[in-house]
């Protein structure tokens, strides 16, 4: 139930793009997907698999096509930014298409760490790398988490996991009218969290104060706070007694999460 596969681990080789990729390291298997390092001759990849599992006899294949067409989606969207590792497109088993799996290029590199101090045009790159992604109409919404900012050797920022991304659908004037309202809202999240990151973790001279996150913080994050924070410590603690989590907090069903950002 706790594992997206089942009892069973990510495929142990899969075909990408005509070449054949086998599997080096599992990364992560949780409830919602498996994700594994994979390599070619010439190239790595990252490969998530989406559910498949059933929940208490309920079917869960369409959850697992469905999260892997959305991301796949926002993938195709965002194609050339830098800083977005691109789709590697469909993966494949002997032939046949995985419809809950998708596929991007492996970063060499390192989630962005708690104590990390990046260098001094890390956050710069970032920002250009964020408004081109809020040009093209898409809030991240996940930005919050470190582990979705990845930092490569060069020093530069990457930024991955768009599954629980907004976007309103191209060319839609109607879309844009009913909801740009909530990509407005949802971008300017984005911005927040990029400010906080760089409170953090960039060079002394450019970190913004605590006062100026304070100032920035909008009403919304002020109010999702008050009730989120509460439930997922009650959430956390109901985890702990299950056994699915360890007394840290730490996902009992997750492999080397300390890599799983890659």
């Amino acid at each position: 139930m706790f594992r997206a596969l089942g009892a069973a681990d990510p495929p142990a080789a899969v075909e990408i793009d005509d070449e054949t990729f086998e599997r080096r390291e599992i990364l992560k298997h949780d409830s919602w997907a498996a994700t594994g390092i994979y390599a070619s001759a010439t190239r790595r990849a990252i490969c998530k698999f989406n559910r498949r599992q059933p929940i208490l006899g309920l079917p869960m294949a369409w959850l697992g096509r469905r999260l892997a067409a959305r991301e796949q989606g926002f993938m195709d969207r965002l194609a050339g930014i830098d800083g977005v590792p691109p789709s590697l497109g469909q993966v494949r088993v002997a032939g046949r298409r995985l419809d809950n799996a998708v596929a991007r290029h492996f970063v060499d590199g390192h989630a962005l760490r708690p104590d990390e101090r990046v260098n001094a045009e890390f956050f710069p790159r970032f920002d250009r790398l964020l408004a081109e992604v809020h040009r093209r109409g898409v809030a991240h919404v996940d930005l919050h988490k470190r582990e979705n900012i990845l930092v490569d050797e060069a020093g530069r920022p990457h930024l991955i996991d768009f599954q629980i991304s907004f976007a309103l659908p191209a060319g839609s004037s109607l879309a844009a009218r009913a909801f740009g309202g909530v990509l407005r809202v949802l971008q300017r999240c984005d911005a927040y969290h990029l400010l906080k990151h760089r409170m953090k973790h960039a060079p002394e001279p450019s970190r913004p104060t605590a006062r100026d996150i304070d100032r920035m913080r909008p009403w919304w994050i002020r109010l999702h706070r008050s009730v989120a924070v509460p439930f997922r410590t009650v959430r956390r603690q109901c985890l702990v007694w299950l056994g699915i989590r360890s007394r840290s907090g730490q996902a009992g069903s997750e492999w080397f999460p300390e890599v799983a950002h890659r």
